[in-house]
């Protein structure tokens, strides 16, 4: 006779199934950012030297061999070109085959049970290639001086290029404050598909509490009360609730304490861990809490390549069922502003050892995509007026 299933058996078994399919998802979008990394790293290394090496026996040919060197230089260019299909397929072969390897090891733990399989399977694929996002310096990276950006540090970054604008103490370490809720949606994203956002998770006195006790800003959920993953990802942006940020922190990883640790693998795997370090999910002042403005555009240009973090980041309002308002107030007060182009994502934070300060991402001259972050302005239009200032004085013309 069959065991007979009670609610909370089901709901269980549910909740295994979701985890599973969302680890799967993880390695899958892992997995494709390290082949697009590999491929846009060594492959153009390769048919470089590849190249060189062919031109240097050219150049003997030619000197050894006047009437040759024509001959020479038409093969030699053959030569290159089926190089290079070669490495490219070779390349996706390869990957093609660690990919098919690292999923099927990762379905067969997942299918044992254990655990400590599938971590050791994560681990093992997330250290293979570590996907890296750099912003490099130029000869025409400016350093900001204006009397008009208050802010202590700032960065603007070009997306497009990865390389720096402009800044002024890049690199120094800063409380991030509430822009910490870039990573909270990112790492939450990268766990959760479309259909996840219309489940619900029902909030907890100790959510609530936590909000509460530590006087963060709050979207006003209950106790008890039953929210949507998609109100959870709104409230913790758009309000910066704190009882949202850790409500959607639990339902994710099952406590705020293992989402923290989730964050702080995704600050190593995006090269980070030296510079950043994050103790809550909310953005809470900890001096081991912290990381620099270079670290945080780096946070915001991973998010804006999830879909579903880019639209949670450019929302300018949404309504709660029960008619609470939620508003980017950051993108609500600088659309009306001159900054020559269109801000279309932004986070703010404040607290008293950070100041006020923000993270916007926009496009300008014609499209070029660019992210500004900006720490230690003195209040909260001060820090607008900076990225305006910032935009308007660094952004090249068409």
């Amino acid at each position: 006779m069959e065991p007979v299933l009670d609610n909370r058996d089901e709901e269980e078994i549910l909740r295994a199934r979701r985890a599973e399919r969302r680890e799967r998802m993880k390695l899958e979008k892992q997995l494709q950012e390290q082949r697009r990394q590999m491929i846009r790293k060594f492959l153009p290394l390769g048919v470089s030297v590849i190249g060189i090496i062919i031109t240097i026996s050219i150049v003997i040919a030619v000197v050894s061999k006047p009437d040759a060197g024509q001959q020479q230089a038409q093969v030699a260019e053959q030569e290159i070109q089926q190089t290079q299909i070669e490495l490219t397929e070779a390349d996706a072969q390869v990957q093609s085959n660690t990919e098919n390897e690292a999923v099927d090891n990762t379905e067969k733990a997942i299918g044992s049970g254990k655990a400590e399989e599938v971590a050791a399977v994560t681990s093992q694929v997330m250290h293979a290639v570590t996907p890296v996002y750099t912003f490099e310096s130029t000869a025409d990276t400016a350093t900001i001086y204006s009397e008009d950006v208050i802010s202590t540090n700032a960065i603007l970054v070009n997306e497009s290029t990865d390389t720096i604008v402009a800044s002024k103490g890049a690199k120094e370490r800063i409380n991030p404050a509430s822009m910490t809720k870039v990573l909270t949606v990112l790492v939450a994203a990268e766990q959760l598909t479309e259909e996840d956002l219309d489940d619900t998770f029902t909030m907890t006195l100790e959510i609530t509490d936590y909000a509460y006790v530590n006087d963060c800003s709050s979207v006003g959920f209950l106790e008890g009360e039953k929210v949507t993953v998609r109100d959870l990802f709104y409230g913790t942006v758009l309000s910066s609730g704190g009882d949202a940020a850790v409500g959607l922190a639990t339902y994710v990883a099952g406590s705020h304490e293992a989402f923290v640790d989730m964050m702080n693998e995704k600050l190593k795997e995006m090269g980070l861990s030296d510079s950043a370090h994050f103790t809550n999910c909310v953005g809470l002042y900890d001096e081991n809490h912290y990381c620099t403005v270079y670290d945080m555009a780096v946070m915001m240009k991973a998010a804006m390549q999830n879909e579903m973090c880019r639209e949670f980041l450019s929302a300018p309002t949404t309504e709660h069922p029960e008619g609470i308002i939620i508003s980017n107030w950051f993108l609500r007060r600088i659309e009306d502003k001159d900054t020559g182009g269109e801000v279309l994502c932004a986070k703010t934070g404040y607290v008293v050892q950070s100041k006020n300060c923000a993270v916007s991402y926009g496009t300008f001259a014609g499209g070029t995509p660019y992210i500004c972050v900006t720490a230690g302005s003195t209040s909260s239009w001060r820090c607008i007026y900076d990225h305006v200032e910032i935009y308007n004085r660094y952004v090249p013309a068409e």
